[in-house]
């Protein structure tokens, strides 16, 4: 070593470098957490622990399940560490969570080279044998902590076979044994080893609280970062903090300096925060050039497109919840310029065009992602939303065609000259919106009131006059005529008529009839009627069903169609045949008129041989004798 390493002064001189590469640690290493107070974001976690340790009533057994970077095993270590805490003096004989000063095990267990805690990565180590060594050494008393410990990391990993082999082990393990194991897919362990373990859920940290530790750690470092670059890498990191810490690092590197939101930027490859707000405002303006021009601007600064969409999505999402819930501009990790503009969409955006907007957003990312040129899938993203988003919905459609309100339309008109870039988005609120009617070839950005007044219509109308209905088949009509199959087909199947009078209809209901239709019927009759209708269930039998007397009369109709001789010759040539319906047909002209009959009177049909005009009611059938000889 050069004379160079006894310099006092911070500027690194080369002698040093292997020196200080071989002591540096990532902030994620150096900043784990040691002990239960050191944990953020766990606090249901560690108060149950807490609770359990200073009650006696820890379980043989733990698993630790959340998103990568949250902890797992770093709290696996703290609980190994917790269970086999000892001072030199020993004062301290039981487990506990306190744990002021290190320990006669913690430095070993933290550095995972205790000889009586045994971490396993599941992943490498996923086979029947590895569990069978497991269970062959936890039988051993610990050699010199107070409990044998092992963490099992990702051990959703292990196979069917394996887990199989663990169940005995696990349900009723030793007195000096625990189990901890950590895992990212809590579905794919199976529910036998679910229910012999206590089951931890850590949460991703709140986007606020990694904002806190950020700063905290950045100044122990003496590194000096901007507020929103902190902003960023804690939404970047989503809830982790190995994440977040891992992010921290590259941006110190990158910079080399001061951490800028900028650098941040470029680093994850993000657009400005500020800008993408701009393109959001072009959007609900209306402005499809301005919005094209921005995004080609940040395109051309190396912003993805896809990024760009997504982070439109993530601020509609923003600026959608502010507009439920205003409590949410008040989260530390967002910016100022998002935080104050977030709240001026809220206030003048209608939860219409922000829930439009975000669904045609969620469904361009995926266009943009399977695009060969990205750039011009975003860009037709954002004409379909510039052009779009403000259509009427379905229902806004349907009340614009109701006759029934109190205020007519009013009828706009589009200058020839009119663009929807100059259209403003900002929507007055829905019950303020008069009704517009357009034609289907001016575009509706360009659509402008016109100066014809609202014209109201008298808010009391004369009410229509009372229907007289007497006859029950007067009341099926009714139904019919007004459209109500379900009404018509009960009346016709599940009614027997016993009387029936204006104003009151006694009935005797069929077993299919439903509960409800002696109320519906009265209802329905005293709205088609504007009079009171009373339907009573009678106890007499009452007159057969419509349905069915419809059935008897077809019945009868083919047992007189059957003894036509005709019809029995046919029957007779065609073995299997069946009469399915009878119709009444239309006397038909026969090809040619008989000599000195005219057009103007047709001949009547000819009879047949038994005097009958049955001929004339089935003109296709002809007699047996001029049938096809083939047939």
């Amino acid at each position: 070593m050069s004379d160079a390493t006894n310099q006092s002064g911070p500027t690194p001189v080369l002698g040093d470098r292997s020196s200080r590469d071989s002591s540096y640690r990532v902030l994620a290493r150096k900043y784990r957490p040691a002990t239960f107070d050191d944990l953020i974001g766990q606090d249901a976690m560690v108060r149950t622990v807490s609770n359990a340790f200073e009650t006696a009533r820890i379980p043989q057994a733990w698993i630790l399940t959340g998103v990568r970077g949250v902890g797992k095993t770093t709290t696996a270590r703290i609980l190994a560490r917790a269970l086999n805490y000892e001072l030199p003096d020993g004062s301290i004989t039981v487990p506990t969570i306190k744990m002021p000063a290190i320990g006669v095990h913690c430095q070993a267990i933290m550095e995972s080279r205790h000889i009586d805690v045994i971490e396993m990565d599941a992943a490498s180590h996923n086979g029947v044998d590895d569990v069978r060594q497991i269970n062959d050494a936890i039988r051993y008393a610990p050699v010199s902590a107070r409990y044998k410990v092992y963490i099992l990391d990702e051990v959703h990993m292990l196979s069917t076979q394996a887990f199989n082999a663990l169940l005995k082990t696990l349900e009723e393990p030793p007195p000096h044994a625990k189990f901890i194991f950590a895992t990212t897919e809590i579905r794919k362990v199976p529910i036998t080893i679910l229910s012999r373990c206590q089951r931890f859920d850590l949460r991703r940290v709140d986007a606020g609280l990694l904002v806190k530790h950020l700063q905290t750690i950045a100044s122990r470092e003496a590194i000096e970062v901007e507020p929103e670059a902190f902003a960023l890498i804690a939404r970047a990191a989503e809830g982790s903090v190995r994440d977040a810490l891992s992010l921290l690092d590259q941006a110190i590197a990158h910079a080399a300096g001061p951490v800028r939101a900028e650098d941040v930027r470029q680093m994850l490859g993000l657009a400005d925060r500020a800008r993408v707000i701009d393109l959001f405002e072009a959007l609900m303006r209306g402005d499809v050039a301005s919005a094209l021009a921005e995004l080609r601007a940040q395109y051309d600064t190396g912003a993805d497109p896809a990024v760009v969409l997504t982070d439109l999505a993530e601020f509609t999402h923003f600026v959608t919840r502010v507009k439920i819930v205003p409590a949410v501009a008040d989260d530390p990790a967002l910016i100022e310029v998002e935080r104050a503009r977030g709240r001026a969409f809220a206030e003048k955006l209608s939860m219409r065009v922000l829930s439009r907007t975000w669904q045609m957003l969620l469904k361009g990312i995926a266009e943009v992602a399977a695009a060969g040129r990205p750039l011009a899938a975003a860009e037709m993203v954002l004409v379909r939303i510039a052009y779009s988003a403000d259509l009427p919905t379905p229902d806004e459609v349907i009340r614009s065609l109701d006759d029934n309100t109190t205020v007519a339309r009013v009828r706009v008109s589009a200058p020839a000259h009119a663009s929807a870039a100059s259209a403003p988005r900002f929507e007055a609120p829905r019950a303020e919106a008069p009704r517009v009617e357009t034609s289907r070839g001016a575009p509706r950005a360009a659509l402008a009131p016109s100066t014809e007044p609202i014209a109201r219509l008298p808010e009391t109308q004369p009410s229509p006059p009372a229907l007289v209905v007497a006859r029950f088949e007067d009341l099926i009509a009714l139904a019919a005529e007004k459209r109500d199959l379900a009404v018509k087909l009960a009346l016709e199947r599940d009614v027997r008529l016993v009387r029936c009078e204006d104003g009151r209809l006694e009935i005797r209901l069929e077993r299919s009839a439903a509960k409800t239709l002696v109320n519906d019927l009265a209802r329905k009759f005293s709205q088609w009627t504007n009079r009171r209708w009373m339907v009573v269930v009678s106890a007499e039998a009452g007159q057969p069903t419509i349905r069915s007397q419809d059935d008897a009369r077809q019945a009868e109709l083919k047992t007189g169609v059957r003894a036509e001789p005709l019809v029995q010759a046919v029957l007779a040539r065609f073995p299997g045949a069946e009469i399915v319906d009878v119709r009444k047909g239309a006397a038909v002209l026969p090809p040619e008129l008989p000599p000195g009959d005219s057009e103007d009177e047709p001949a009547e049909p000819a009879p047949n041989d038994d005097g009958s005009a049955f001929g004339a009611q089935f003109p296709h059938i002809g007699p047996p004798d001029e049938a096809d000889d083939d047939l």
